[in-house]
């Protein structure tokens, strides 16, 4: 293909994925030429009344991982300026309706697509009030969330707020077979066509199908039930996404559709299916700026994903290396469960697999339910002990990340928080800053989880 006929694609990604690799390596490979749309890169200009955007794309994929930044709208803003410029998939107001899960449920209802009940009040009192209307146990989410975070299963005497930390919550039925093990289902559907799918099934001492969580996959491609497959394919058509991943989940009484996520990761449907949707979003945003792409090719191309670093990933033009934001020895973070939120200061230890927090602390902001026991390892002894771990959302440095904390009196300790690394794993960790230039050192012990 000649450099004139080649299209230029924008990938519209802030943040490292293997999606995002994947989708720009697919676009060179269909011999088109990929642009990662970054912070490095990126620059819109006005001037003397025309606008122009750095790096120049004919058509923009959007990738925007909006549901675990503090403020989407700041990112669904930049998207929608971009959208004012060049032709984009998954367009604002359909990303905006798809991320938002009460906005997802309202639009798949008003088109006669089968959600499971769900309540969103803004008032505590009255979510509370209607606990009872969802039966002894409802799932409990964030109507903004990902990879299973900000979702709990409550039972019929907790009580539940109308926010968690910043978000709104709601009620929603929990879909379930009698006597068999919890899954759900995953479509991929790309320009109104089901690429794969794959059956998700609960890891132990859970109930949420999540990959990230560690749940299982099966593929699930070739014996989709007709039903569930048209289900797919109308709930991305009436939130007007061009990709999508849609979870469905099987109840006594029929199907249901749960979510319709705009940035559906890859990795498990690729695990369970050998089949990656980077060439088919490709090839559907090179064809949307008039490019053309051998389908065979395509095909080709899907039976591997390469999440390879793209050969055209932007350099920085500052001293801004790359690397990691920078936590302190001491950060503030704010920690949110079913009751509510707090701002709290917490330590950073490197020496520590989990993060741990403090058993009132836990309490009060509802982390939890209780998933299983853990033993830990004390630098300072050698016998170990047990403790309970819970889920937790933690808000560190503009970012959410929903981990699996262990529950442990801390009330003898300066911290009431140890961030472990898995959460640290994200970051660099000076351990000369430090938030708290009043509070003195303690002799906290290093801990290891024995799992």
């Amino acid at each position: 293909m000649s450099a004139e006929e080649s299209v230029r694609v924008g990938v519209l990604s802030l943040h490292t994925s293997k999606e995002s690799k994947a989708i720009c390596n697919a676009i060179e490979d269909l011999g088109h030429h990929p642009e990662w749309l970054r912070a490095e890169n990126t620059m819109i200009r006005v001037t003397d009344g025309t606008v122009t955007l750095e790096p120049e794309v004919d058509v923009v994929a959007n990738r925007m991982l909006l549901s675990n930044t503090e403020q989407p709208c700041e990112e669904l803003g930049l998207a929608n300026t971009l959208a004012q410029l060049v032709p984009m998939l998954n367009e604002p107001q359909t990303t905006l309706t798809s991320f938002h899960k009460l906005s997802t449920a309202t639009t798949l209802a008003a088109n006669d697509i089968r959600v499971p009940d769900v309540l969103l009040s803004l008032s505590s009192d009255r979510l509370n009030a209607a606990r009872g209307d969802f039966g002894d146990e409802a799932v409990y989410k964030t109507a903004i969330g990902t990879h299973g975070g900000g979702t709990w299963k409550v039972g019929p005497n907790e009580a539940v707020n109308a926010k968690v930390g910043n978000r709104y919550a709601f009620l929603q039925r929990l879909i379930e077979r009698d006597n068999e093990r919890h899954r759900d289902v995953r479509v991929y559907v790309v320009g109104g066509e089901v690429i794969g799918a794959m059956y998700r099934y609960a890891p132990d001492n859970d109930w949420r199908t999540n990959v990230a969580l560690g749940g299982d996959v099966e593929d699930a491609t070739n014996e989709l039930p007709d039903e569930v497959a048209e289900m797919a394919r109308r709930s991305t058509e009436v939130t007007g996404l061009d990709y999508a991943g849609v979870d469905l989940v099987e109840g006594e009484d029929g199907w249901f559709v749960l979510e319709v996520n705009p940035t559906a990761g890859f990795k498990g449907l690729f695990e369970a299916s050998r089949i990656s949707p980077a060439p088919y979003i490709a090839k559907l945003a090179i064809e949307r700026a008039g490019g053309t792409v051998d389908d065979d090719r395509v095909e080709q191309l899907s039976t591997t994903l390469d999440d390879s670093m793209p050969s055209t990933m932007p350099v920085p033009m500052t001293t801004d290396n790359g690397e990691p934001t920078v936590v302190g020895y001491t950060e503030e973070v704010v920690l949110s469960g079913t009751r509510g939120s707090k701002s709290i200061y917490a330590k950073s230890d490197t020496g520590a697999t989990r993060t741990s927090i403090d058993t009132r602390l836990a309490a009060d902001i509802g982390a939890g339910p209780i998933k299983s026991i853990t033993r830990v390892k004390s630098g300072s002894r050698k016998t170990s002990r047990s403790r309970p771990v819970v889920d937790v959302v933690v808000g560190v440095g503009g970012n959410q990340h929903t981990v699996t904390a262990s529950i442990e009196d801390r009330s003898h300790m300066d911290y009431p928080v140890i961030l472990g690394r898995d959460i640290l794993e994200n970051y660099r960790v000076d351990v000369g800053r430090r938030v708290d230039r009043d509070t003195p050192d303690s002799p906290e012990e290093e801990e290891e989880d024995l799992e």
